[in-house]
């Protein structure tokens, strides 16, 4: 194991006391947190730790209302397990929580208004527009100029993202801003590498550099195909140092803590690295890049998930 790794903090898992996993929900992304859950219950408990499986919010709030809860690894993903909403409950109650808090939470759900913090902050992101709800695809889409990605602003694992290449991408783009009926973003289709790096406490882990077979990095390459690659570390030398320190910087802004992972491109022609978006409860399944990257430091899953829940203590 790499030396900048510290040891874990606890060995005994009773210290951790009766931890919830808590998974599922109602979220468009309900079946790839019941996938990660799983595989985060069995990782806990082959460690000893008193971990038991909670679906949704109401489940996990009659659970602590009878005591039967000391701490929560949340891997909701998406909807009220990332938007502040959950956070502002645990919180409320004084029930210790994995990953990001109140702030960092709420504004990492909402990729415009990330974006907006960063600019702030000097950190590099593309340039974007705002499509507010039932607003004009085809007049956003010029402005900025194909190729383009529009998407929800406050979804994640690709759901409801439309690629368009070309004009005749443009009718489809329209059809799903209708759909899904909220924030739409809408910017530029950067040509180059996807790249994303893992956060936990203050380590940014070795960045993975993503190759799927197809276009682009969807859903379906995400969690089905086997034909996506996964180059870690996805970069070499003062590169890959910079790209870790440039995730940490952008996590901090965007007030998160705890545990992640940002997502960047890194542009073909200029080697710029620009950042897209953050995740505070990343996936955790077998196609998932946090314990790939936790891998290259000798952290395997079972002590990744350890590590994750020592953050409550």
């Amino acid at each position: 194991m790499s030396a900048a790794v510290p040891a874990p903090r606890f060995t005994d898992p009773a210290v951790f006391g009766r931890v919830a996993v808590l998974l599922g929900g109602t979220s468009s992304e309900r079946e790839v947190s019941l996938d990660s859950g799983r595989g985060v219950l069995d990782a806990l408990r082959a460690r000893g730790v008193d971990a038991h499986a909670v679906d949704g919010i109401p489940a996990l709030l009659e659970a602590i209302r009878a005591g039967r809860v000391d701490r929560v690894f949340n891997i909701l993903h998406g909807g009220d397990g990332e938007n502040g909403v959950l956070q502002g409950l645990l919180q409320a109650l004084g029930v210790p929580y994995t990953g990001a808090g109140v702030l960092g939470a709420a504004l990492t759900l909402d990729k415009i208004r990330t974006k907006q913090v960063w600019q702030s902050a000097d950190l590099p992101t593309p340039r974007f527009l705002r499509l507010p709800p039932n607003g004009d695809v085809p007049a956003a889409i010029a402005e900025i100029g194909l190729p383009v990605f529009v998407k929800p602003s406050c979804e994640g694992s690709s759901v409801g993202v439309a690629r368009v290449a070309d004009a005749a991408g443009i009718a489809e783009a329209e059809r799903v801003a209708r759909e899904y009926g909220g924030e739409m973003l809408v910017e530029p289709l950067v040509d180059g590498d996807e790249l994303t790096v893992g956060i936990l406490g203050e380590l940014a882990l070795p960045s993975i550099r993503i190759v799927p077979k197809g276009e682009w990095y969807d859903y379906h390459a995400k969690y089905v195909s086997e034909d996506t690659r996964y180059l870690c570390p996805g970069l070499e030398g003062e590169e890959e140092k910079r790209i870790g320190e440039l995730a940490l910087a952008a996590f901090r802004a965007a007030g998160c803590s705890g545990w992640g992972r940002v997502d960047l491109m890194r542009d073909r022609a200029s080697g710029e690295l620009l950042l897209l978006e953050v995740n505070t409860a990343p996936g955790m399944t077998s196609h998932s890049l946090v314990p790939k990257a936790a891998a290259q430091l000798g952290i395997d899953y079972a002590g990744l998930c350890w590590r994750v829940l020592e953050q409550t203590v």
